[in-house]
């Protein structure tokens, strides 16, 4: 039996992926899985039982995963589950940003009392107008699973699409539809497009990308938009930058203080993937991460350690290894299994910088003081069992 723990509201349909052997507890400490949205961990104690921890979204700056990965706690998110509600709010915030909709909607709420409303909306809607989006240039820096469906979709409106990339999957390439461009040099995205859109991890090498000097090659009439991590938009240059009309609105899903009182700004309370149906697949994929980490072993998504996937175990037990990824780390755990007897059928080694992950598939079962003596081996963080 395994149980898991809640830190945020989770959508139901994909608790119900959970079987009989799984049951929810109010209490961190008694569970071997957590499930998690916007809850910052950092502060947080994880017990020693914990081993996953399944974020159902994307982001994962609110998880401290330096922890985790010492403790042996394994982090999953889900890319690709709220690409679909993200897309789609890309698209109305261009749309926002192209037309006065917004102007529009609060001048006619101030005159909904006026019995000429009509006739005056036909002299008043020139202070609305704007511009098409059709012919124009954008340009989708990030071609992830939302940076593929963004470009794709703006292509099929008709606008000419740049992407840039350096780190495209071979999978997201073939996704890619042809009438997008792709663009080796991120700075011909900053000078030649109308719109910008940014969809890359928030790391070191990405935080404040879109800062002054960037900036600084974009043309005047330039919509910058940010759906991905506000801290990826250099607050104080984007400031600067509208205030003195040096582009020509920014769109942002983070809501601050000192960009939501600017004029040219169009601030959303992080509604990117606020829809049940993101929600939803969130969930869903969430638990089935988790299950087959906990039941298998099998690791799909992890943040913090290698992909490995050995399937089901069709042998007599099945010994998962988290260790540093240091010399040696597989010679020792082969020659003591070897040392006691035990064959193993299949085994699968992957790494991922500072950890390995080892899958074993055990042809005899290994007892408590056999899993110990793996425990006790220098550099291993966590064994787990599963028969």
């Amino acid at each position: 039996m395994y149980q898991y723990h809640c830190l945020n509201p989770i959508a139901e349909v994909g608790l119900k992926k959970f079987d009989g052997n799984y049951a929810r507890t109010d209490n961190i400490a008694d569970a071997d899985a957590v499930l998690v949205r916007s809850a910052a961990m950092h502060d947080m104690e994880l017990p020693e039982n914990v081993c996953v921890i399944g974020r159902a979204g994307a982001g994962v700056n609110n998880i401290p995963l330096g922890k985790c990965s010492e403790q042996g706690i394994a982090v999953f998110n889900t890319p690709g589950a709220n690409a679909n509600g993200v897309k789609e709010l890309v698209l109305a915030g261009m749309l926002l940003a192209s037309r006065d909709i917004i102007g529009g909607l609060y001048w006619v709420r101030s005159e909904r009392q006026n019995e000429e409303l009509a006739q005056l909306a036909e002299k008043q809607k020139k202070a609305f107008a704007g511009h098409e989006i059709m012919g124009k240039k954008l340009g989708v820096i990030g071609l992830g699973a939302i940076g593929i469906l963004v470009a794709n979709a703006a292509a099929a409106l008709g606008m000419e699409v740049y992407g840039y990339d350096p780190y495209i999957s071979v999978n997201a390439a073939w996704n890619l539809s042809r009438d997008v461009k792709h663009i080796t040099d991120v700075n011909d995205i900053y000078r030649e497009c109308d719109y910008i859109t940014i969809h890359v991890p928030l790391m070191e090498s990405t935080k404040g990308m879109i800062g002054s000097s960037a900036i600084a090659l974009m043309k005047n009439s330039a919509v910058i938009m940010n759906f991905a991590r506000g801290p990826l938009v250099d607050t104080k240059a984007i400031v600067e930058a509208l205030r003195t009309n040096r582009i020509y609105k920014y769109v942002t899903d983070f809501p601050t203080s000192d960009i939501a009182s600017l004029k040219n700004a169009i601030v959303i309370p992080h509604l990117g993937a606020s829809t049940e149906e993101s929600e939803d697949n969130c969930a869903i994929m969430a638990v089935q991460e988790i299950r087959d980490y906990l039941e298998n072993g099998n690791i799909h998504n992890s943040v913090n350690y290698p992909n490995c996937d050995m399937g089901v175990c069709k042998y007599a037990m099945r010994v998962t290894i988290i260790h540093r990824n240091i010399p040696n780390m597989l010679t020792k755990f082969t020659a003591t299994f070897g040392d006691l007897g035990i064959n193993i059928e299949r085994m699968s080694n992957e790494t991922k910088g500072e950890y390995g992950y080892v899958i074993m598939d055990l042809a005899n079962i290994a007892d408590e003081a056999s899993i110990d003596t793996i425990r006790k081996i220098k550099g291993v963080l966590k064994v787990r069992v599963m028969r």
